[in-house]
């Protein structure tokens, strides 16, 4: 299906598929004969796994492997991988000879509900992530749920962080079905039946209907709108260079940022202690973190929010939920009371 799909879209011509070291073994041989069978030339481009390989060094040898390899402007680019591949080869192919196609073939649950929607892409800075970056929308997104069985139970779990956020800023009636059923890695490894496999689809298919309704609304983020689903990640960015990029995965630096916003939500936009009770204890369910690691230092959170993408003018942009299904970017949040809730994580 993926062959005939990028067929249809590209014709017979050359392309990369930039990948990792991890997802390499598992996906990329397959992904090279579908591409083959359908006429494709490609060349895979392997990198480090993890977020260290979200560099301007990594997005210079990238693009230095694919002129070497013939890729020209009627190439293309596939991102074979979660977030950080995603991010990285979407950058890569917006400046590639001032920009190329490119692809999203999503492997981790985040990424197939999250970040290959959307057309973000960047790379990370000593200063802050994903500080460099450009608008590049993907030209084709290939969520494959197959993939999802080799995932490891935290990574898995980790992309529920970004379901749950969609389900507070805009879906009561998916938080509520959240709370009555845990799904678990494990069911993934064996073979399913129509119904959970039909289940894991539509859930993905929901999710990634709710972010793309917003991003429709805001591509380049500039009404207001696409801020929504920085619910969860001023501070949840902060938290992921505070404790050294990797040492935590995305998702569970979310998490942790998302109780710190509920904290602040009920003080600011009055958030019922009742539903905060029960965000903490959905994303407890779905085994994700609400208490900050012991190793991690506050105060170079603190330090971190300073150079945050999300400010603008020296303003803070914090989006706040007064009530589960609902959130708004709120124009009153200081970096007092990030602070305060930082301490309380």
């Amino acid at each position: 299906m993926a062959g005939a799909l990028l067929k249809e879209r590209f014709g017979t011509r050359s392309c990369a598929v930039i990948t990792d070291t991890n997802i390499a073994p598992l996906h990329a041989e397959k992904l090279i004969d579908v591409l083959m069978r359908a006429g494709f030339r490609s060349t895979l481009l392997t990198v480090a796994v993890g977020e260290k390989s979200k560099s301007l060094d990594q997005v210079a040898k990238l693009c230095e492997q694919m002129s070497a390899a013939g890729l020209d402007r009627s190439s293309f680019v596939l991102a074979l991988g979660g977030g950080v591949i995603g991010d990285l080869a979407g950058f890569v192919a917006s400046i590639y000879l001032r920009g190329i196609p490119y692809v999203q073939i999503p492997t981790t649950l985040l990424a197939q509900v999250d970040s290959a929607i959307g057309g973000k892409t960047g790379v990370n800075t000593i200063a802050g992530k994903n500080l460099i970056g450009s608008f590049h929308q993907p030209a084709l997104v290939i969520a494959d749920t197959d993939t999802l069985r080799t995932l490891p139970p935290r990574v898995w779990n980790e992309g529920f962080a970004e379901i749950i956020k969609h389900a507070i800023i805009r879906d009561a009636a998916m938080f509520g079905e959240l709370q009555k059923k845990v799904a678990q890695p494990s069911s993934l490894r064996i073979k399913q039946d129509a119904r959970e496999t039909f289940a894991l689809q539509q859930l993905i298919r929901r999710n990634i209907k709710i972010k793309s309704n917003i991003v429709a609304k805001d591509e380049l983020d500039q009404t207001g709108e696409r801020a929504l689903l920085n619910f969860g990640h001023t501070v949840g960015h902060a938290i992921e260079q505070a404790a050294g990029y990797g040492k935590l995965l995305h998702g569970e630096a979310i998490s942790l940022e998302m109780t710190a916003a509920c904290e602040i939500s009920m003080r600011k936009a009055g958030l019922p202690e009742s539903q905060r009770a029960e965000i903490i204890a959905m994303l407890e369910l779905y085994r994700l973190p609400t208490r900050l690691p012991g190793n991690v230092p506050r105060e170079q959170i603190r330090r971190a929010l300073a150079f945050d993408k999300k400010f603008e003018r020296g303003e803070v942009r914090f989006v706040v939920t007064p009530a589960i299904g609902s959130a708004y970017v709120a124009t009153n949040i200081t970096m007092e009371d990030m602070s305060d809730a930082i301490e309380k994580l």
